[in-house]
């Protein structure tokens, strides 16, 4: 609403100024014709003389006609020339409306645009150098000695409207610039919160998961056999699910942590896992039940490969927990060959089943993190039976590659 408001009070005056001149508009007219009226009484010719009432009415109206020169440069021209046309017939002073004239040219040569000033001037003065030659040869030829002030007053309008174009040009490439790099850190910050949202989606579905599995575990412990009940196998699975609810609660601390930074310096990157988190994951999911074999052999890869290779293992690890069944045995092989990650995370269960709680939504972010770093990502089920899912993400980044 107070935009709104502040909008009509910017239009108002804008409004009011199409209708008449500003008020430094009339000053300025009113001192032009003053500081021209001496010129009326010292720079008479010989078939001039001191403008009568008639002539200092049409005089007035002369200077006057210079309040709208900002808003209507060519209209006043144009009267300009209907007026003191009137005023020079009569015998008038004909020096007394000089600078009347050269502020009229410089106006419509500093209002533009150029190719209107170079065909509205010259012909101007080529008219009235033909007309006064024809009525007073002398008078035409003073004109024509004069002329040379009259093209410069349209040059110097011109010169500055250059360098006002000039000026507005400097000012809105920075605005411009402004605004890209407040758009650009916008972009940043809305990609980094993105990020984060897609690690906490993993963080929870994968720790979730895992609760649940190891959950189950010791329901299942507690309802075959409550006479001879394993003691040893319930406390592991019970630690196992603190164990678990301790790692998902300090890197769900840390994601928040950089959050809260976030909002105070509004560019700062979360920390990133990497391939050296793959043994933990494994080892994760090892405490569910399931048989994990892990094979990793790449020497290095970019923090951004190394989080998505991570976070695909995770995420595919969490699938196959999910739904391979009754302790799985799952592959995890991590290689690196030309100049590409590979990576394969397959099991021999039934994998995930269309319709089921969450399906879909794990594979699409999958691909997302694959998509990222420039890479591809295929998943579903094997000839033999199981599930597969196969990444090859580059190990160079897209500017890396152009140089």
């Amino acid at each position: 609403m107070e935009h709104v408001v502040t909008t009509k009070e910017q239009l108002a005056p804008v409004g009011r100024r199409l209708v008449r001149p500003a008020r430094r508009d009339w000053l300025f007219a009113v001192g032009v014709g003053l500081a021209s009226v001496p010129l009326a009484f010292v720079a008479q010719g010989s078939d001039a003389h001191t403008p009568d009432v008639t002539g200092w009415t049409l005089f007035g109206l002369s200077a006057l006609t210079l309040a709208w020169r900002r808003h209507y440069p060519m209209g006043v021209l144009l009267a300009l020339i209907v007026v003191e046309g009137t005023y020079h017939s009569l015998g008038n002073a004909h020096s007394g409306l000089i600078a009347v004239t050269m502020v009229a040219i410089y106006s419509l040569a500093v209002a533009g645009p150029r190719r209107r000033t170079l065909a509205v001037v010259p012909t101007l003065l080529a008219l009235s150098v033909i007309m006064l030659t024809t009525i007073n040869p002398d008078r035409g030829i003073e004109l024509l000695r004069i002329s040379g002030w009259i093209l410069a007053c349209a040059i110097t309008g011109e010169a500055v409207r250059v360098h006002r174009n000039y000026i507005g040009a400097i000012v809105e490439r920075a605005e411009r610039a402004e605004r890209t790099r407040e758009e650009e850190a916008r972009r940043r910050v809305a990609e980094e919160r993105l990020r984060i949202a897609r690690d906490l989606h993993d963080l929870l579905a994968h720790s979730i998961t895992l609760i649940g599995v190891q959950t189950s575990v010791a329901a299942h412990v507690l309802a075959t056999d409550p006479e001879r009940l394993d003691r040893e196998t319930v406390a592991k699975a019970l630690e196992d699910i603190a164990e678990t609810c301790r790692s998902a609660r300090g890197e769900l601390r840390t994601t928040l942590e950089v959050l809260r930074e976030q909002g105070a310096v509004g560019d700062v990157r979360g920390p990133l896992p990497g391939l050296d988190g793959l043994a933990d994951l494994v080892e994760t999911a090892r405490q569910t039940g399931a048989r994990v074999e892990r094979t990793v052999r790449v020497r290095e890869a970019p923090p951004a490969v190394g989080a998505a290779a991570y976070r695909i293992v995770q995420e595919a690890l969490t699938n196959a927990v999910r739904h391979a069944g009754p302790e799985p045995v799952i592959s995890v092989e991590v290689y690196e060959e030309k100049g590409a990650l590979r990576l394969s995370v397959t099991d021999d269960g039934t994998g995930p089943v269309a319709g089921s709680e969450g399906a879909g939504f794990g594979l699409v972010g999958m691909r997302e993190r694959a998509r990222s770093v420039g890479g591809t990502l295929d998943a579903g089920p094997r000839p033999e039976g199981g599930f597969a899912v196969t990444a090859v993400l580059p190990l160079t980044t897209v500017l890396e590659r152009a140089v």
